[in-house]
């Protein structure tokens, strides 16, 4: 196993030795990709959440996506629940059909292997530096295969998420804290106010049933 395999392994273990469970998610924005929206994710999970930086990578087509790694494995709707909140959160202004999330109950979407050369083109699908990444919005892919010690050296610098940090983090999900989700970064868009914020979740059909009613819980008058 060289360097790249060992470190994918490390943070992308796909395979999971437990049905309906997981320790990657997945979430590419396209059509176009566009990093300046993207980024609100990328940022915020580390300034609002504490999670750790996820991996950025090309997907060798159109969209750019954001790989988020778990240190322990969790249920398959948790991360869905996980990717629902990121959306509405971060990118409510976005159009649905932009938006491919792994898992998702609703699409049967794999991400397919990074780096990997595409079918049919020369192109390949990479991870890239944060700094890199408005310079793919238009071509969202490399000419040329990656350096496998590059890309190694990229995910080397990244941490899995621990259960503890994740657990806190879907507390934004919980009925107490889903009224203040509003994402504390100056980079967040909209300026939404927690009513907003709620009416936009009840209103993403893409969203977890689970999470919606807990939106129209806190939207419900209080006597």
């Amino acid at each position: 196993m060289n360097r790249l395999q060992s470190e994918k392994q490390r943070l992308y273990l796909m395979a999971s030795p437990v049905p309906g469970q997981t320790r990657v998610m997945v979430l590419e924005l396209a059509r176009p990709a566009d990093w300046e929206a993207l980024s609100q994710v990328w940022r915020g999970v580390q300034l609002d959440l504490q999670l750790p930086a996820p991996g950025i990578a090309v997907s060798g087509t159109d969209g750019l996506q954001l790989w988020f790694s778990l240190q322990a494995q969790v249920s398959v709707s948790q991360a869905e629940a996980f990717l629902a909140m990121l959306r509405s959160r971060y990118l409510a202004s976005i159009a649905p059909a932009r938006l491919r999330c792994m898992p998702s109950s609703s699409a049967a979407w794999q991400a397919p292997p990074v780096p990997a050369q595409q079918a049919d083109t020369e192109n390949w699908s990479a991870f890239v530096a944060p700094d890199l990444a408005p310079v793919f919005a238009d071509t969202p892919w490399l000419d040329i295969p990656p350096s496998a010690d590059g890309q190694a050296d990229l995910l080397a610098r990244l941490q899995p998420i621990k259960p503890a940090v994740f657990d806190a983090a879907m507390q934004a999900t919980t009925p107490d804290n889903i009224a203040n989700a509003v994402p504390a970064s100056d980079q967040a868009p909209g300026g939404l106010d927690p009513r907003d914020f709620l009416q936009r979740v009840l209103n993403d059909e893409a969203a977890p049933l689970a999470l919606r009613v807990e939106a129209a819980k806190a939207l419900l008058p209080r006597h």
